[in-house]
């Protein structure tokens, strides 16, 4: 097999409305051969072309590990992997530069959304696989970058996350405390520290006498909770249009009777809602929230806030009536934990995150929790 004879197969597939399956691609080969082909040829062409026009190609044994989190293709011989065990080079590479373009270009198109040289970035989200596609052209990038985030389900229990070492037994119960005594709190950290998880364990103490409507950029929370209700927002399509925001689902969770109303991840003006909320008898709500250390959620906060009119005096406000508690998860090499609860205050000097207990101190105020 030559790469000018998989070319010109590959031209003429693409011509073509009809499903592709094995026998059309073998016929393809032949008849663009002009020849006859060991069948040995044959199957070579069946696996490089079913790559390009199925799945994510040669991505696809990647992200069928239940371990993988992340896969990045920085160049056709730059294929990364990130998960329980790290960030570490994968075996797969691609032919060339070409090759990577056209995946990542079916993809987007299969995100519906646009990748050329008039549009060289898309952000989207593959049907049906809970995979996020971010893709970069040339010249933005010096190659073509590729990567797929993989949003698994969030399943486990307190049960389970404490047997993983997320937290101890005491902090456990602690936990449900919180959970029980209504407080709203805001679970916090790095990307892939496990935040959802911790949230969606949470959620499956909330009684199930209580109605808990979930707002979400994409479906991940599945807690093990009878009256569990998710709103998931949805982008624009190709031609910019039918779009729903994150923002104007919590307006819609105000009208479903909502006991708690959970926010998968606060990112943007949505913040205001939320907290308007959660300031209208709503308690006992919670969210997730991108910030490194829980000294930093104020001013994350205030820059969310400010997205939705909110001045930092009227969030301060909103914050200090609204939200009780702090949650923040770390992740380190080969772990994820609970590193630290603290406590929303507002003191002159504005709104400050104080902890109550941190992994290697302790409790300092468990008072708090009352």
């Amino acid at each position: 097999m030559t790469a000018a004879l998989i070319d010109r197969v590959r031209h003429r597939l693409a011509g073509t409305d009809m499903d592709l399956t094995a026998a059309v691609v073998a016929h393809a080969v032949r008849s663009e051969a002009g020849g006859v082909l060991a069948d040995g040829d044959v199957l070579e062409a069946l696996q490089v072309l079913r790559q390009e026009f199925s799945g994510t190609g040669p991505l696809d044994p990647l992200l069928a590990d239940p371990g993988t989190t992340d896969v990045l293709v920085t160049a056709p011989d730059q294929v990364w992997v990130d998960g329980t065990s790290g960030l570490r080079r994968a075996s797969v590479t691609f032919p060339d530069e070409d090759a990577v373009r056209r995946l990542a270009q079916r993809l987007a198109v299969a995100a519906g959304r646009r990748l050329d040289d008039a549009s060289p970035c898309v952000d989207g989200w593959l049907p049906g696989s809970g995979v996020r596609l971010h893709a970069v052209l040339p010249p933005i990038a010096d190659r073509t970058c590729l990567s797929l985030r993989i949003l698994r389900p969030a399943t486990h229990d307190l049960d389970a996350l404490q047997r993983l070492g997320t937290f101890d037994a005491e902090i456990a119960d602690a936990l449900r405390t919180i959970v029980r005594r209504r407080k709203a709190f805001l679970v916090v950290g790095g990307t892939g520290s496990g935040k959802t998880s911790l949230l969606s364990a949470l959620l499956g103490c909330v009684p199930a006498t209580e109605r808990i409507v979930c707002v979400e950029d994409a479906g991940e929370l599945q807690p093990d909770h009878p009256q569990f209700v998710r709103l998931v927002a949805r982008p624009s399509n190709v031609e910019g249009a039918g779009e729903i925001t994150v923002r104007q689902l919590v307006r819609e969770a105000l009208r479903m009777r909502p006991d708690r109303i959970i926010v998968g991840e606060v990112r943007g003006a949505e913040v205001r809602e939320l907290l308007t909320s959660l300031n209208t008898g709503h308690e006992g709500g919670a969210g997730t929230l991108h910030a490194n250390s829980p000294s930093e959620v104020p001013a994350r906060l205030e820059a969310l806030g400010a997205l939705g009119g909110l001045s930092p005096q009227a969030l301060h406000s909103q914050v200090a009536a609204a939200v009780q508690l702090v949650l923040h998860m770390r992740r380190d090499e080969n772990s994820r934990y609970l590193n630290e609860i603290g406590a929303f205050a507002r003191t002159p000097a504005g709104l400050q995150v104080s902890p109550i207990w941190t992994r290697e101190a302790g409790w300092r105020e468990k008072e708090l929790l009352c």
